[in-house]
């Protein structure tokens, strides 16, 4: 079951304001992108809510679980975790099906969508939905 109601958020960090004023200010050769990333991420599921967290737009439900990044110039890259703290995985891990192969696993509870610009990202959008849908059911 789907849930239909949006996390309140805490802090004024963690609000679509503190986004657009965090884009507006942002300097990066693939900003078109991270906006882009912006519309993919928050177009999942109506209780998915954004906000500022490590320097960088991150997405939450009940706890933050993907956060841009930005760090490389290349390209933009988005990092998927179950929040800042460390929680148990579900027996067997986390069972994502990733068909295109987009997932670049870090840790057993961390992964990383990377796309050289906006144009790759387009080209996966809906591979990048279907495996945001099955990512926040494990948060």
């Amino acid at each position: 079951m789907a849930k239909t109601a949006r996390p309140r958020h805490g802090t004024p960090a963690d609000t679509s304001a503190a986004v657009d004023a965090f884009m507006a200010r942002l300097d990066h050769p693939h900003a078109d992108a991270v906006q882009r990333l912006r519309a993919l991420v928050l177009g999942v599921d109506p209780i998915i809510a954004e906000g500022v967290k490590w320097n960088a737009p991150s997405w939450r439900t009940t706890v933050y679980f993907a956060t841009t990044h930005l760090r490389a110039t290349s390209g933009i890259g988005l990092v998927l975790h179950r929040g800042a703290k460390a929680r148990a995985l579900p027996d067997g891990g986390l069972a994502i099906d990733d068909p295109q192969a987009l997932l670049t696993w870090l840790s057993p509870d961390r992964a990383l969508l990377a796309f050289a610009d906006r144009a790759a990202l387009e080209a996966r959008a809906q591979g990048v939905q279907a495996l945001l849908r099955q990512w926040i059911a494990h948060v």
